[in-house]
C-alpha cells in the first residue's frame, strides 16, 4: 500500500492519497473516499465503511483513496498503526507529510465524587498545553488550529454518555445521581475512559466501589430430625446480606450498600438465593440467624453445596455421617437376618440396606422396583432385622384387600418368627384384634378398612407405617389418602411400581404421607413444580424435582438387575375368601364330604364323573361364586386380585397374558376390563384358527396391554413374546399345562425377564392342588386327562385331602 502527498495545482498540499487492494467486500468502487471518526467515507455520502473490517477481510480490489488535509492526522495517530499490522507500507513524501502532522492528543480525566455521585473534568493535552474539553459545549467548530478536533470530540461525545449533567460554575461532567447511571459509570464508563486516556481520582470518588464478590459462609449442624442452617458473612450484615437477595429477585444486576458501595449479584449470590428457593424460604426467613429445617433436606442441600464453590461451608460430623451413610449403602453396618441370608438377591440386599439407612436417620422412602422384583420381600427382611435387633413396637402393612392374606402367606414363609395377624372380620372382631395391637409384631389391612377403622388406629404408636401399592393414595383428598397419614408412626415406607402414573400431584401425595412438608403444601407444589413442569416444560423445575426425591426413591427395572434375575420370576399370590364366598365354599365341601361318606367303594369308582363335577364346582367357587350362581352379588377374592394384578402390570408398561380352564371365568374379567376402558384380546376353543394367528401377531406388534387365553386352546401352538407377564388365574391338576401356557411368552425371541403369578386361595383345594403339584408329581400325571377314568388311582382319602 502506497502513501503519497497531493498538492493542487498551485503546489499547495491538500492531503493524502492511499493506493492499494481493497477487500473483495469493497470491489467496484468508484468513489473517492475520506477519513471521518475512523470510518472510511463514500464522498456521495451512501455508504460507510469502517476500517476494522477493512483490515480482516480477505481478497482484494484496486482503489484509491483520498484523505484531506484536515484528517491526516486522525488518519497517521489512530488507523495508519492498524493498517501496518495487515499491509507493507510505502511511503515516499512521508518528510512533506509530517510537516502537517498535528501533535497527537493525550487525554486525562479527574474524577471525583459530590455527595455520592461521580463527576468528571477531561482535558486534551499536546505536549506541554492543555485544552479543556468543556468547551466543546459552547464551540461549535469543527477544527482547531494545532489541535486534533476529531479526536476530541469524540471523547467529549464519550464523556457525555456517561456524565451528560453539565455543572457550568465548576465546568464539570455530572453524572446522573440514579443508582443505573452511578453503577453503569462505576463499571463500563471507567473501563471506556481508561482505554482512551489517563484516569486521575479523589479518595471520594475510589470510596464509589464496585465489589465483585462477597465472603457467604453456610454453617450446618444435625440435631435430632432437624437441622440447624446458618447464614453468615465478613463482608456485609445480615440485614445487607438479605437486602441483597431482595435485589436478586427483582432480578438486577447489582445491589447498592448504604455506604455507597456497588455489590455484583454474581453467581455467588445466585447459589445463596437457588438454596433459599429450595428450601421455599424468603430472603427474611433465610438470613434471619439460625435456622430450624427438617433433616430430610439435608441430602439435598448437601448436593447444592457441593456445588457453590464459592460458598464456604462448615459441616459438624453429624451431619457428615449423614451424608457418608445415604453414600455408601452397599458399605453399611445393617446385617442381613441370617435367615433371609441365602435368599435374597443382590440387588434385594442394597434395597434392604437403603431402607434400614433411610429408617436410621428417620426419613421415609419409595421403594419403586418393578413389580416381580420382590418389593414384599425386601420390606419383610426389615421388619425382621428390627425385632431380632431388639425393636419393640408394632408395625402396620396397609395394602389392597386382595393382597391382606399374601402378606401374611409371605410373612409365614420368610419370617415365621415375627407374630402377624390380619386386621380382618367384623368390626368387633377388628377392635378386639386392635385392643390387644402389642402381642403382634405386624397387622395387616387393606385401605378400605383403615378408612373406616381409622379412630381405634389414632392412638397407637406405630413402628413401621407401609403403604403397598401406594399409588392408592395418589389422590390426596380420597379418605384412603387421609386415613394412612394421621396415623402415628415412628418410620413410614412406600411401596409402588408407579408412584407417578398420572400426575405429579400423586408423587405428591406419597410425600405427604411419608414426610409432610417434604414437597411443601399441595397449593404450592401445584404454583411452584406442578404447572411449570407441565404446562410450560420447565426444564430446570422438573431437575430441581427430581434432585429433590432421588435420595428417597429407589427403582429398579429388571432391565436393571438382569445378573442377578432367573430369565423366568415365579410368585404364588395368596388371596382369602371374603364371608358370603366362604360360605358357599364351605357348603359345596361339605356336599361333597357328605357324597363320599354315603358311598361306597364300589359305587365311589362307578361315579367318578359325578365327582369330577362336584370338584369342578368348588374350584369355580374359588374363581368366582358367579360362575354357578346367577344371582351372586358378592365379592370374589381372585377377581379382585387379578384386576389389581392388570392394573399394576399395565401401569408398569408391562403386558399380561392370563390364564383360565374356564371360560366363563374369562368373560367374568372382560367385563371388568372393558368397565376400567382397558383394551384386551380373547382366545379360546371356538375362535378360528385364522383370528388366532391374526391376533397373535397383532398382540406382538401392537400395544393392547391384556390377552386372556383359555388354558386349552392357548397352551400349546402359540409365539406371544409380545408379553412379559403371565397370570395363572386357577391352577390346573397338572403342572406341565399350567408350563406349556407360560411357555408362550417364555420363549425363544423373548427379550426381557417373564414374571408368572399363580393366584390361589388359601385353605382351599387350589392350595390342594398346588401342594399335588409340587409334592406329589406322580400323582398328577394319574389325572393329566380330562377323562373320568384318569381319577381311578385317587382313594377316597385322597378325596377327602383335597377338601380338607
Amino acid at each position: 500500500m502506497k502513501i503519497t502527498a497531493m498538492r493542487n495545482s498551485k503546489g499547495i498540499f491538500e492531503g493524502i492519497r492511499i493506493e492499494g487492494n481493497l477487500p473483495e467486500i469493497y470491489r467496484g468502487a468508484r468513489y473517492q473516499y475520506t477519513l471521518m471518526n475512523n470510518e472510511l467515507c463514500r464522498t456521495d455520502g451512501s455508504r460507510t465503511l469502517a476500517i476494522q473490517p477493512l483490515i480482516r477481510a480477505s481478497g482484494a480490489n484496486r482503489i484509491s483513496l483520498r484523505i484531506g488535509r484536515q484528517n491526516i492526522s486522525q488518519f497517521y495517530h489512530n488507523i495508519l498503526p492498524m493498517l501496518r499490522e495487515s499491509f507493507d507500507i510505502y511511503e515516499p513524501d512521508v518528510e512533506v507529510i509530517s510537516g502537517y502532522l498535528l501533535p497527537e492528543a493525550e487525554f486525562i480525566f479527574y474524577l471525583d465524587a459530590v455527595s455520592g455521585v461521580p463527576v468528571c473534568s477531561t482535558k486534551a493535552v499536546y505536549g506541554d498545553s492543555h485544552y479543556d474539553l468543556y468547551d466543546w459545549v459552547k464551540s461549535r467548530l469543527q477544527s482547531l488550529s494545532g489541535r486534533d478536533s476529531i479526536r476530541e470530540q469524540a471523547v467529549f461525545r464519550m464523556v457525555r454518555r456517561h456524565f451528560p449533567v453539565l455543572y457550568d460554575k465548576d465546568r464539570l461532567f455530572v453524572c446522573s445521581d440514579d443508582p443505573d447511571s452511578i453503577y453503569h459509570v462505576l463499571t463500563d464508563g471507567i473501563d471506556e475512559l481508561a482505554r482512551a486516556g489517563e484516569i486521575m481520582s479523589t479518595p471520594a470518588f475510589d470510596a464509589l466501589k464496585v465489589r465483585k464478590k462477597i465472603s457467604i459462609k453456610v454453617g450446618v449442624s444435625l440435631e435430632s430430625d432437624l437441622m440447624n442452617l446458618q447464614i453468615s458473612s465478613e463482608d456485609v450484615t445480615l440485614q445487607e446480606l438479605q437486602e441483597i437477595l431482595n435485589s436478586y429477585k427483582l432480578k438486577k444486576k447489582y445491589h447498592r450498600l448504604k455506604n455507597g458501595e456497588f455489590i455484583n449479584l454474581d453467581d455467588t449470590i445466585a447459589e445463596l438465593s437457588a438454596m433459599a428457593d429450595a428450601l421455599h424460604l424468603s430472603p427474611r426467613e433465610f438470613i434471619k440467624g439460625k435456622m430450624h429445617i427438617p433433616a430430610y433436606r439435608a441430602i439435598y442441600l448437601d448436593k447444592m453445596l457441593e456445588q457453590c464453590g464459592d460458598i464456604y461451608t462448615t459441616r459438624d460430623s453429624r451431619f457428615r455421617n449423614l451424608i457418608k451413610n445415604f453414600k455408601t449403602v452397599e458399605d453399611s453396618d445393617f446385617e442381613i437376618p441370617p435367615s433371609l441370608a441365602g435368599v435374597l438377591r443382590t440387588y434385594q440386599r442394597y434395597g434392604y440396606k437403603w431402607l434400614r439407612t433411610l429408617s436410621a436417620n428417620g426419613f421415609g422412602g419409595i421403594l419403586a422396583d418393578d413389580m416381580g422384583l420382590g418389593k414384599t420381600l425386601q420390606m419383610i427382611a426389615v421388619l425382621l432385622a428390627e425385632k431380632e435387633e431388639g425393636g419393640i413396637g408394632t408395625s402396620l402393612i396397609v395394602c389392597p384387600s386382595s393382597l391382606v392374606y399374601n402378606w401374611l402367606d409371605e410373612f409365614s414363609r420368610f419370617a415365621p418368627e415375627l407374630a402377624v395377624c390380619a386386621v380382618a372380620g367384623t368390626l368387633s372382631e377388628r377392635t378386639a384384634i386392635l385392643s390387644r395391637y402389642a402381642r403382634w409384631d405386624v397387622l395387616v389391612t387393606s385401605y378400605d378398612l383403615l378408612k373406616r377403622d381409622c379412630a381405634l388406629y389414632e392412638e397407637l404408636p406405630l413402628l413401621y407405617e407401609v403403604l403397598d401399592e401406594a399409588q392408592y393414595i395418589k389422590n390426596h383428598t380420597t379418605a384412603a389418602a387421609k386415613s394412612v397419614k394421621i396415623l402415628k408412626s415412628r418410620y413410614r415406607i412406600a411401596l409402588t411400581g408407579t408412584p407417578i402414573e398420572n400426575r405429579l400431584s400423586e408423587l405428591w401425595s406419597i410425600f405427604d404421607f411419608l414426610m409432610p412438608g417434604f414437597l411443601y403444601s399441595y397449593e404450592v407444589f401445584r404454583r411452584d413444580v406442578e404447572t411449570p413442569i407441565v404446562k410450560k416444560e420447565d426444564s430446570r423445575t422438573s431437575a430441581w424435582l427430581k434432585r429433590m426425591v432421588k435420595p428417597f426413591v429407589l427403582r429398579r427395572l429388571k432391565t436393571d438387575v438382569l445378573k442377578d434375575l432367573p430369565d423366568k420370576v415365579e410368585e404364588t399370590r395368596v388371596v382369602r375368601f371374603g364371608e358370603e364366598q366362604q360360605k358357599l365354599y364351605d357348603g359345596q365341601v361339605v356336599r361333597m364330604k357328605e357324597l363320599l361318606d354315603n358311598t361306597d367303594d364300589d359305587t365311589l369308582n362307578k361315579s367318578r364323573i359325578r365327582i369330577l363335577a362336584e370338584l369342578t364346582r368348588i374350584r369355580q367357587i374359588c374363581c368366582d361364586p358367579a360362575l354357578l350362581f346367577e344371582d351372586y352379588q358378592g365379592t370374589s377374592a381372585k377377581r379382585e386380585a387379578c384386576m389389581d394384578l392388570i392394573r399394576s402390570a399395565i401401569e408398569g408398561e408391562h403386558r399380561v397374558l392370563v390364564f383360565s380352564q374356564f371360560t366363563s371365568m374369562l368373560a367374568l374379567l372382560k367385563r371388568d376390563l372393558e368397565k376400567d376402558l382397558i383394551p384386551f384380546y380373547e382366545l379360546t376353543g371356538v375362535t378360528p384358527k385364522q383370528e388366532r394367528l391374526a391376533m397373535v401377531n397383532a398382540f406382538n406388534t401392537g400395544d393392547v396391554p391384556v390377552f386372556l387365553i383359555s388354558l386349552k386352546a392357548g397352551g400349546t401352538g402359540l409365539n406371544l413374546t409380545g408379553a412379559d407377564v403371565v397370570i395363572h388365574y386357577d391352577p390346573w391338576w397338572n403342572a406341565a399345562a399350567q408350563n406349556q401356557a407360560t411357555d408362550r411368552t417364555h420363549r425363544i425371541g423373548q427379550t426381557r425377564i417373564v414374571t408368572v403369578y399363580k393366584l390361589i386361595v388359601k385353605n382351599s383345594i387350589e392350595e390342594k392342588i398346588q401342594e399335588m403339584q409340587e409334592m406329589k408329581l406322580s400323582l398328577a400325571d394319574e389325572v393329566i386327562s380330562s377323562d373320568a377314568t384318569s381319577l381311578g388311582t385317587l382313594s377316597r382319602e385322597d378325596l377327602l385331602e383335597l377338601l380338607s
